[in-house]
């Protein structure tokens, strides 16, 4: 067989090894990501000009998390943080709009204890998706519905949803911090 022919068959093979290695990357890269980040995942595909310019933008947001010195909390400061979300629980009751506001600066609080930069909300969503993908969607809604109260445009039911809605971020981040963190319902 001459060297022509080798050649013929061998790059042929070779090609299609590298593009089965590509593929089989891509593929490990996107299943990584899906995980990481649930359902924030095809949030960002939907709002994005390409599944590949959403993963870049995935990336991006790994690296900028990495960046970060998340840190676990210290014991009494998940008791204290426990307190203050039952102090704002009750104030529910009398004053719904003031807890969901007071609910809202808690969470911001205890985000930026444990590391996360609060400058800006898509800022902290982004921060977020990567390690608590699956409670953004909460967040986004008690966000939603903190900014109605500001204008006095939210319902009691609203108020009492949005409540719920931060207590499942708060819960997942005083969690990640060292304890599983265990609240009544609103």
């Amino acid at each position: 067989m001459s060297t022509g022919t080798l050649l013929a068959i061998i790059i042929p093979i070779v090609v299609v090894l590298v593009l089965v290695a590509v593929a089989v990357s891509m593929l490990r890269r996107r299943s990584h990501l899906r995980e990481r980040f649930g359902p924030e995942y095809e949030r960002t595909v939907e709002g994005s000009d390409s599944r590949l310019a959403a993963e870049r933008e995935l990336r991006s947001r790994e690296r900028r998390h990495d960046a970060l010195e998340i840190k676990p909390l210290p014991d009494a400061a998940r008791d204290r943080y426990t307190q203050e979300w039952t102090g704002v629980q009750q104030e529910f009751v009398d004053r719904p709009e003031d807890a969901v506001h007071d609910a809202d600066r808690l969470v911001t609080s205890l985000m930026h204890e444990r590391g996360y930069p609060t400058e800006g909300f898509e800022q902290q969503m982004r921060d977020l998706s990567v390690e608590h993908g699956r409670t953004l969607e909460h967040y986004r809604a008690a966000h939603e519905v903190e900014g109605l109260s500001t204008r006095s445009r939210a319902t009691t039911e609203q108020l009492r949803g949005a409540m719920v809605h931060y207590r499942a971020l708060f819960d997942e981040l005083l969690a990640d911090g060292g304890g599983r963190a265990q609240h009544s319902r609103t």
